[in-house]
């Protein structure tokens, strides 16, 4: 008999059926949410949130700017919960976002927000928490208990909530469509073979991990992981942003890893391979390619925004190796609790 997997693993194993379920549980909160939305159209959203959170955000500043036109700004919470300060907000949505709902700043903030005239809407995983009460509507992200103390199945719950509110707001016939198919995808994206990847990581000092468009969010998130998970130092980069200073840290065997887009984001990240191959990076990229030193396995492409996200179901899969290659125990990361407060 094997051993008993971990729990992170049993959360990334999850994820699939979560979001298979979320599409009609969600049905009558996005109606809800949307109805004085379309009575009065915001000028801009604006994002409140923390780690992995935060990144979901990010995947959400995306779609909206992408699929409506909005500008998206993330919030400092400082503002409310240390300044005090109330930000003219009337008539704007703020999305606040969090797992558990229990940050102290972002209640604090949420709090101020809807005081201020603005529409607020809580995305978190308890319908119940302090957030979810000091907003005007809250979007369940259903992901259920997490057990691993790093976020996997809410991150991705989550951004697949800020995808579904992005779709039924543009009522964008492709992307619903494709988050129907999405949790199939999950499940073949976790069983994808991205060892060559544990295989280099588990050598590293360092990583740079660069992403763009739809695959910023996922680079940031992987970043998080490795810091969380496998005590290895990453940072990640819009592949624009790395051109703009750190692209001088690329020397001969520097590590850079690449979550390539699978739309119009993807011509200039190629470009940027090409001069980081230049240098003699140690390249490792999603997909094909004679540019990179490693190319990880993915899925056939279907739509830019769940593509990302099953890329990061793989990286998931993959970090849980690498943890075991370092003698790393992923279910207890050192230095960290599973509910964060802050103020």
């Amino acid at each position: 008999m094997g051993e008993r997997p971990s729990q992170m693993a049993r959360d990334i194993s999850e994820t699939p059926s979560i979001i298979e379920r979320q599409d009609p549980a969600l049905a009558r909160a996005l109606r809800d949410v949307l109805a004085p939305i379309r009575r009065r159209p915001p000028g801009i959203i604006v994002s409140c949130a923390r780690g992995s959170s935060a990144h979901a955000a990010t995947f959400g500043k995306h779609l909206f700017e992408r699929y409506m036109g909005l500008p998206v700004a993330a919030a400092a919470p400082s503002i409310a919960s240390v300044y005090r300060r109330r930000l003219h907000l009337r008539d704007q949505l703020v999305l606040a976002i969090s797992q558990s709902g229990r940050s102290d700043d972002l209640i604090a903030f949420a709090s101020e927000a809807r005081a201020a005239g603005a529409l607020t809407v809580a995305v978190t995983n308890d319908s119940a928490s302090p957030m979810a009460r000091v907003c005007d509507f809250v979007l369940p992200i259903g992901a259920g208990p997490e057990r691993g103390v790093a976020a996997t199945k809410t991150f991705i719950a989550t951004a697949t909530v800020l995808a579904r509110l992005a779709a039924a707001w543009a009522q964008n016939a492709q992307l619903t469509a494709a988050l129907g198919r999405l949790p199939q995808r999950l499940v073949s994206a976790s069983r994808l073979d991205w060892k060559p990847a544990a295989e280099r990581l588990s050598r590293a000092m360092h990583v740079t991990i660069i992403g763009r468009g739809a695959t910023l969010a996922i680079a940031q998130e992987a970043a998080l992981k490795l810091k969380e998970i496998c005590n290895l130092h990453a940072e990640a980069f819009s592949g624009a942003e790395f051109q703009h200073g750190p692209i001088a840290l690329v020397a001969s065997g520097y590590p850079v890893l690449m979550f390539m887009p699978t739309d119009e984001a993807a011509t200039s990240m190629r470009l940027l391979l090409g001069h980081l191959q230049r240098k003699n990076a140690d390249l490792l990229m999603t997909g094909g390619g004679t540019q990179a030193n490693v190319c990880l396995a993915v899925l056939p492409s279907d739509h830019p925004e769940t593509d990302a996200l099953c890329l990061i179901q793989s990286f998931y899969a993959m970090t849980l190796g690498l943890a075991e290659r370092l003698g790393i125990d992923a279910d207890r990361p050192r230095n960290l609790q599973k509910v964060t407060r802050t103020k």
